[in-house]
């Protein structure tokens, strides 16, 4: 993890993530308009809490873990600036989906 993460965790089963950079340029090399790009939805994982406890107290495992790149949706997550970088934080049942590593 880096530096500025030693200081945050995120708590029970919420995930912190980086969105991805949105495409300024098309492959024909035409540049899009900052209006025209859509939002982002796939992310990298930061930061894992250590999972949420079930109706017996046991803890639920987290989904996803630290480095995997992740489908988020199109609304939701909570704003979070950290050495001014932007991050949103998810609960992992809000996550759309996992891309596989290749």
């Amino acid at each position: 993890m880096a530096r500025a993460f030693r200081s945050f965790l995120p708590l029970f089963d919420r995930i912190l993530v980086e969105r991805a950079l949105p495409e300024v340029q098309t492959r024909g090399g035409i540049m899009i308009p900052e209006k025209a790009q859509g939002k982002v939805q796939e992310a990298l994982v930061i930061a894992v809490g250590p999972g949420a406890k079930n109706e017996k107290g046991e803890l639920s495992p987290i989904s996803v873990n630290v480095g995997d790149k992740v489908l988020l949706p199109e609304y939701g997550g909570t704003k979070l600036v950290l050495e001014e970088k932007e991050y949103f934080l998810f609960r992992d049942g809000d996550l759309l989906g996992k891309f596989e590593s290749q």
